[in-house]
């Protein structure tokens, strides 16, 4: 039987780094009683750390790099599907007639 994959809120997160600030207890410790898996906490920090404001956008949301990078993607796949077309016309049109 496959395993469901655990997910957390941006808020959930935020909290638990916050917890894990203000209290002495340990990373393992915190992880521990909030029944989250071993190095979640360090994995949530790092993000935090490299991404500030963006970090932990939910499912399905994308940063605004991320979504500038999907929208240039997808521009450039109709610009090849028109070269593509293009060129198809050419060599048509270019053909001796009978």
């Amino acid at each position: 039987m496959a395993k469901t994959r655990k997910r957390y809120s941006r808020e959930f997160k935020l909290e638990a780094l916050q917890l894990l600030e203000s209290s002495g207890k340990s990373k393992s410790r915190i992880e521990r009683d909030l029944g989250l898996g071993k190095g979640i906490l360090s994995r949530w920090q790092k993000e935090l750390a490299t991404e500030g404001q963006h970090a932990f956008p939910g499912h399905g949301r994308l940063t605004p790099e991320q979504g500038r990078i999907r929208e240039l993607e997808r521009e450039n796949t109709i610009l090849r599907q028109e070269r593509d077309i293009l060129k198809k016309a050419v060599s048509i049109f270019s053909r001796p007639n009978r």
